[in-house]
């Protein structure tokens, strides 16, 4: 009897390790390994945003009209600077535009380098198809020209009308120039000393300590240290003899699996609902409508025949009921499901978004949603 006890408690102890070790598979599933160069940027290597105000011309009668002054009198103080004196009432053209050009100048930028552009009208031209923006030059924050643009854009859209009927499509305000701005100063950008700051994108503890662990073992203890859930000092190693570009690309190369915090974002414009994998709930009881969802999820340990080559695999056997009556009823989530059972099961019946948003608040209203919500 006390044998049969004994080998009993085995068994058992071998199934709730086995459990254990299938819980980290499928962790490990939902939370791949990455590049640290992909989940972090080296303190000090930033894009800098550019800013211009350009003219468009070439448009065929669908640019500004003559209520924008501003586009008048810029019109006319160019003009001016080729030696055509003209005022800005006697420029009334709707083939012209005022716009905002933006570029974004990345952290290492070299005189001749080509910039991609984005051109909004500021007016209120119908579209800037087929326009060519005039050479404009684009300023970061602190007011020195670090580029300038020039080129015929390209508009993903189109405005047509006639006779009181119009019709639009996409954004034909906004058009793009690839390559369309050429650097004309750089940015300083050196690596000297052997320390390193790389800063996290998105702030964890767990994934700041894994990184640090991970450069230690690759090149010794004290390489890496973690300062807070955003920062990890790295110093080069003495016995690394390639040089600083070589180490932040071997220290780049090295993978981690970074920690996802439990969250729910929620669009309530578009009725987007996204969740991460980790998000759980407690036991509710929820009544919404006319709606009625039951969740049951069960655990179960599937054992091979004796003496077989089979392997024993623990599978989760989830029911769900759904109804829909006429009189609302109480819909019971327990402890062990997950938002994504219940999301499911409410996709099931044709719950439509504003439901899952509003069940979802409500909730979390409750204290029994266990993530961050996060509405935009």
């Amino acid at each position: 009897m006390f044998k049969f006890m004994k080998e009993r408690i085995l068994v058992l102890v071998l199934l709730s390790i086995f459990i254990i070790l299938i819980s980290s598979t499928i962790s490990a599933a939902n939370d791949p390994e990455v590049e640290i160069g992909n989940i972090t940027r080296l303190k000090g290597q930033r894009i800098n945003q550019l800013l211009g105000y350009g003219i468009v011309v070439g448009l065929n009668g669908s640019g500004d009209s003559n209520r924008s002054q501003a586009t008048l009198q810029s019109v006319a103080n160019m003009l001016q600077n080729f030696g055509v004196n003209v005022t800005d009432n006697q420029v009334a053209s709707q083939n012209i535009a005022a716009v905002m050009v933006t570029a974004e100048l990345p952290p290492v930028a070299h005189n001749g380098d080509q910039l991609d552009i984005t051109v909004s009208s500021i007016g209120d031209a119908d579209s800037l198809m087929g326009g060519t923006l005039l050479l404009t030059p684009l300023q970061a924050p602190n007011g020195e020209i670090y580029a300038s643009a020039q080129g015929p854009l390209s508009v993903g859209g189109y405005s047509v009308g006639d006779g009181g009927n119009s019709e639009v499509q996409n954004h034909p305000t906004v058009g793009r120039i690839p390559g369309g701005a050429l650097v004309e100063k750089e940015i300083g950008s050196s690596l000297s000393g052997e320390q390193l700051t790389y800063i996290l994108a998105n702030p964890s503890f767990k994934t700041a300590s894994q990184i640090s662990s991970t450069i230690n073992n690759k090149f010794g203890s004290g390489t890496a240290r973690a300062l807070n859930a955003s920062t990890i000092n790295i110093s080069k190693p003495d016995n690394f003899n390639y040089g600083m570009v070589n180490f932040i690309a071997e220290v780049n190369s090295l993978k981690v699996t970074p920690a996802v915090e439990a969250r729910v974002v929620i669009d309530e414009r578009t009725g987007t609902v996204v969740f991460s994998h980790n998000v759980h709930i407690s036991t509710v009881a929820v009544a919404h409508g006319n709606l009625s969802v039951s969740i049951s999820t069960q655990q179960e340990v599937s054992q091979p025949e004796p003496f077989s080559e089979g392997e024993t695999r623990v599978t989760e056997d989830v029911e769900i009921e759904v109804d829909e009556g006429q009189e609302g009823n109480m819909l019971i989530v327990s402890q062990e499901n997950t938002i994504e059972d219940l999301v499911t099961a409410l996709n099931a019946i044709g719950a439509t978004p504003r439901d899952i948003i509003s069940i979802i608040q409500k909730i979390d209203a409750a204290g029994a949603l266990h993530a961050e919500l996060e509405i935009q």
